[in-house]
């Protein structure tokens, strides 16, 4: 067997005080254990026939998540901040009330800071006060979109500058939730610690509604943006099917992964054509978009189309934009689609009433449902369990149903995406009975 990524977690020293966590280290005595560094889990369950035995494929283990017997930090001594960056998304505020819950009640800890808009919040010219936090603030907010501390993109290169913030507030612990780029700042927050020589812990809980951060089993606030999605996409059914030659098409969110459109159409089996990122397709020719469409719509009356939006941009113009992240600005697809399948049909004398849906902003902003809110729960507690027991640079996540940390440096190192030739894909096709490939070669 072999090892494909170094997944040792980072940590800031010995951890020689007692947990004020009562637990136990014994089997069987029906006390709650403790978790030890040696504790850990295969990531890669495929296995292969070696001398007729099944043995794993890869040797890589990770660590299990959970409560140590012994921690770093002395939690009287312990200030921590929590920031919110990027785009929103459901069970921010699940996870903030998470991890205030669990540093207060489990460890003791009454420092604990809300860092406003992200990033930008520990800048130095930053306008918006540091949030005390503590179990009353967060009483409700898992009720609630969003998150209560604001969430922006950016800040996250002026690394020097925020690691200066975090000395000056004496913060030694920082939580940090966010996708890519805010794992990818926090990993440079931590090279930059180190080389201060600072004890500081940096830890992470990965957020993208996209679902595509390789390594988890899935990003918190997934699942309710499918269940968000899928009344826009029976919403587009009941208008196609009640219009002469009816055609629905949805966009929901998915920039380069299309997990959110996949799974929106097994949720609802009303959609005829599933578009995503991964699988590439051409509006004209024989067996383009537009074809098809107008065979589905002469055979059945109705269509629904569900577009992810980073699907078609080949065929677009590029906006040449980026966000503060560094994102490139994408062009609408949907409303690109709705102009083209109009002028299609017209030039080909068959009415059609087309009704374009774009549920994003409403997903992003659903507060978490009840599959989400226990997920929030766990990885909030687990992330500050790490950083007490002096992990940094490492993320908490679930890998194969089991709670683990790995390295942001691992973490972010690949995107996840739909496999077309996987399972999730195949699935997808037989129940949309679309052609497995919409390209003329």
């Amino acid at each position: 067997m072999e090892k494909q990524y170094d997944f040792e977690i980072e940590t800031l020293g010995e951890c020689k005080r007692s947990s004020p966590i009562i637990m136990s280290s014994r089997r069987g005595d029906g006390i709650s254990d403790y978790v030890s560094d040696n504790d850990r889990i295969l990531y890669d369950i495929d296995t292969m026939e070696v001398g007729g035995k099944t043995v794993p494929v890869h040797a890589d283990a990770v660590q299990l998540a959970g409560p140590r017997e012994h921690i770093y930090f002395n939690p009287s001594h312990v200030h921590a901040a929590i920031c919110t960056c990027g785009g929103i998304c459901p069970g921010l505020n699940n996870v903030i009330r998470a991890v205030v819950r669990c540093f207060w009640y489990r460890y003791g800890v009454r420092r604990i800071s809300g860092i406003q808009y992200g990033y930008l919040g520990l800048l130095e010219n930053s306008p918006w006060p540091i949030i005390p936090l503590d179990p009353d603030v967060v009483d409700d907010i898992q009720e609630k979109g969003g998150t209560i501390l604001g969430s922006a993109r950016g800040g996250g290169k002026q690394v020097e500058e925020i690691v200066d913030s975090l000395e000056r507030m004496n913060i030694n612990i920082l939580i940090t939730i966010g996708g890519d780029g805010t794992l990818r700042g926090a990993y440079d927050i931590g090279e930059e610690i180190k080389r201060r020589g600072l004890k500081i812990a940096v830890v992470g809980v990965p957020k993208t509604i996209d679902n595509d951060l390789s390594f988890i089993d899935s990003s918190f606030g997934f699942d309710t943006a499918v269940t968000s999605a899928v009344p826009s996409v029976r919403g587009a059914h009941v208008e196609a099917k009640n219009s002469i030659n009816g055609i629905g098409l949805v966009k929901v969110m998915g920039r380069e992964s299309g997990f959110i459109a996949a799974s929106t159409s097994l949720a609802q089996s009303d959609v005829n054509f599933c578009l995503i990122p991964e699988s590439p397709f051409d509006l004209e020719g024989p067996n383009g978009l537009l074809e098809n469409l107008r065979r589905r719509i002469l055979e059945r009356g109705h269509a629904v189309i569900l577009v992810a939006e980073g699907a078609g941009q080949d065929l677009v113009p590029p906006t040449g934009e980026t966000d503060a992240s560094g994102n490139v600005k994408f062009q609408d697809i949907g409303l690109f689609l709705k102009k083209k399948i109009a002028d299609y049909f017209r030039e080909q004398g068959i009415p059609t009433s087309i009704k374009y849906i774009d549920p994003s902003y409403i997903i992003r902003s659903a507060p978490a449902d009840s599959y989400d809110s226990i997920y929030c729960a766990r990885l909030g507690a687990h992330a500050v369990h790490a950083a007490m027991a002096g992990k940094t640079q490492c993320i908490a996540s679930r890998v194969n149903n089991q709670f683990v940390y790995l390295p942001i440096k691992v973490a972010v190192s690949k995107r996840s995406h739909v496999d077309v030739e996987g399972s999730l894909w195949r699935d997808v096709l037989e129940n949309t009975r679309q052609p497995f490939s919409m390209k003329n070669n």
